[in-house]
């Protein structure tokens, strides 16, 4: 796939190190304050949002009815009705969940009508489909006749009779015409409590209300949208109302009715209080498709923890026919929470999906971009990235589109120390900081962009030293995390130990294969570094070896994952030449795309 390169390429980041004392600044950040072009921001998205709803059209009383009609139309007035003058659209795609079918050249479709189906309009380039006072996007309809068995969080209300006619209105858009998209994703708010809600909003919400790039393609927030609670979801609603562009949802694991009987209605709450629980839409020449990766066993009682990652034959069928609509000139990005396949899991069929192969054979000769989260790690796996567990597992001999994991909103479930900022520090099982990621979208080519929670877009990396008095200090407190001693003089290395391997450490949170990362010392010439996880077909690297020393440093002795293994870490052995005294490092890391981010790290070498 051709990449298209921001105009800017080059992001000098603020010196970052891991010296004694200065951990809260390294990772503090600082939330976005509210600035006087804000409420402005604001102003402008309420200004152009189409707020309205979906035109459900009350039942005749006609029991017999076995298809379900309406017509998708241009709602010129923006009153989510039909008026006259008001014309149908031909050709945009409708579906129940199963079957898809395009409007005719009055804007009618129909389609097989069934209880306990989503009916939803897949949004064409060119309009926007209504959202509401929220920004939670309104496209489609749930039909429950007898609504949800008793649940504890409520699921569907009864629907009764089929309607007459679910009418979907859309208003004419130049944002979702432009052939450049900024599409956002935000895996994993997952908030377990009103704390980690506030924690939400004051780390990505607070940075997202201040951004306009995703008015367009808007914000799909990819599964464990809130922590088993599901009474959460309202509170996740108002997250959603400080956003400037419409916000789409997708179920993770931890959305389930877990009281539900039956699988069928597993994530009945979810759809009542988000949408439906797979749909697709269109912004531009992209055409995302969001998928529900999670299955939860029919077998009852289950354990929380006895999903899987898979479709459902109903959802694959859907998948079919949905991708069969699209031209072969638009890129596919293809959403889920349960990534297809992933790094941080490669041995586990539980953590990616059992029909991959299916879906590779799908997409076979397209433009395609996989999205997942569910892990709280970010990776950036390319084409032809290949690891054990996925060919022992799946047979799959190396990717063959881009894979991105989107990292988590909640970071390590928001854990760690408290810092100033307002937030947990909450960093990843990779050694990643929080935040969300953005495709940069230019008619098919895809330019991925992960903005670290209260940051710019130059914060990409974290730079340290592993040494072999870190390793020996790793060693002695693995059994003691979240209460090990503070590693200390982390950023100071005896003249001795530079022939025992003592690597300055890179930790590029978006690079991938095809990166770069070289280092230059006190001004000397650049050398290259080393990335430890090669991705030609072996297993993970795991330990004090491959750690990521800034992470583990924290999350040792603040609790949270240990950042262990890493496909994005980047290592170079110090010269053992080195003098006594300070040095400067200066690495710049160089992206698949071809952007430069530079970052220094001062150390000092002892007697």
């Amino acid at each position: 796939m051709q990449s298209f390169t921001p105009p800017s390429k080059k992001a000098h980041a603020r010196p970052l190190g891991i010296a004694a004392g200065t951990l809260a600044l390294m990772f503090a950040g600082s939330v976005l304050s509210p600035a006087a072009s804000a409420a402005t921001v604001k102003a402008d998205w309420d200004a152009a949002a189409f707020r309205g709803t979906v035109d459900v059209v009350k039942p005749t009383g006609d029991a017999g009815q076995e298809a379900i009609d309406g017509i998708v139309f241009d709602d010129k007035n923006k009153n989510s009705k039909q008026d006259a003058k008001e014309l149908g659209l031909n050709g945009v795609t409708v579906s129940n969940g199963r079957d898809v079918t395009k409007t005719d050249s009055k804007g009618r479709y129909e389609l097989p009508a069934f209880d306990n189906m989503t009916v939803f309009v897949t949004q064409p380039r060119g309009y926007q489909v209504p959202v509401d006072e929220n920004n939670v996007a309104q496209f489609s309809y749930h039909h429950l006749p007898a609504g949800s068995p008793e649940l504890k969080f409520g699921g569907i209300a009864p629907t009764g009779a089929l309607p007459e006619a679910v009418n979907f209105p859309l208003a004419k858009s130049q944002l979702t015409q432009s052939p450049e998209q900024h599409c956002l994703i935000g895996g994993d708010i997952q908030t377990y409590n009103q704390d980690e809600v506030e924690y939400a909003r004051n780390g990505a919400f607070a940075d997202l209300a201040q951004r306009t790039d995703y008015e367009g393609c808007g914000a799909l927030f990819i599964g464990d949208v809130v922590g088993d609670d599901l009474s959460f979801y309202p509170q996740t609603r108002e997250l959603a109302s400080v956003l400037n562009g419409p916000a789409r949802f997708l179920p993770g694991n931890h959305d389930l009715d877990f009281d539900s009987t039956t699988s069928e209605h597993a994530f009945d709450t979810f759809k009542a209080n988000l949408g439906p629980e797979y749909y697709s839409y269109d912004a531009g020449k992209a055409h995302v498709v969001a998928l529900n990766t999670v299955e939860y066993p029919t077998k009852q009682p289950a354990a929380k923890g006895d999903y899987t990652g898979a479709l459902d034959e109903q959802q694959l069928q859907w998948l079919r026919n949905d991708i069969a609509q699209v031209p072969m000139n638009k890129v596919i990005v293809l959403a889920a929470h349960i990534p297809l396949l992933d790094f941080a899991d490669q041995g586990s069929a539980k953590h990616q999906v059992k029909q991959v192969a299916e879906i590779y054979e799908l997409l076979k000769g397209r433009e395609v971009v996989a999205l997942g989260g569910h892990t709280h790690s970010i990776e950036n796996m390319r084409e032809g990235d290949k690891l054990e567990g996925w060919n022992d597992i799946f047979g799959i001999d190396g990717l063959p589109f881009t894979h991105i994991t989107a990292g988590a909103i909640s970071g390590d479930w928001y854990s760690g120390r408290d810092a100033e900022s307002g937030y947990p520090l909450a960093l990843q099982r990779d050694g990643g900081r929080p935040g969300v990621l953005t495709l940069d979208i230019k008619n098919t080519d895809v330019v991925e962009r992960f903005t670290v929670r209260g940051e710019d877009d130059s914060v990409q990396m974290a730079l340290g030293l592993n040494t072999p008095a870190y390793r020996d200090w790793y060693e002695a407190n693995l059994s003691n995390k979240g209460k090990a001693p503070e590693f200390e003089n982390p950023l100071s290395v005896p003249k001795s130990d530079l022939a025992n391997n003592t690597w300055l450490t890179t930790n590029f949170w978006m690079g991938s294969t095809g990166s770069t990362v070289k280092v230059s010392i006190d001004g000397a010439a650049s050398t290259e570094a080393t990335r430890t996880q090669a991705m030609e077909g072996e297993a993970p690297l795991v330990g004090a070896e491959y750690s990521d020393p800034v992470a583990a440093q924290e999350q040792l002795v603040n609790g949270g994952s240990l950042a262990d293994r890493s496909m994005h870490l980047w290592r170079l052995e110090l010269p053992s030449g080195l003098a006594v005294g300070e040095h400067t490092a200066e690495v710049t890391a160089t992206d698949v795309h071809g952007r430069e981010f530079t970052q220094t790290l001062a150390f000092e070498v002892t007697e």
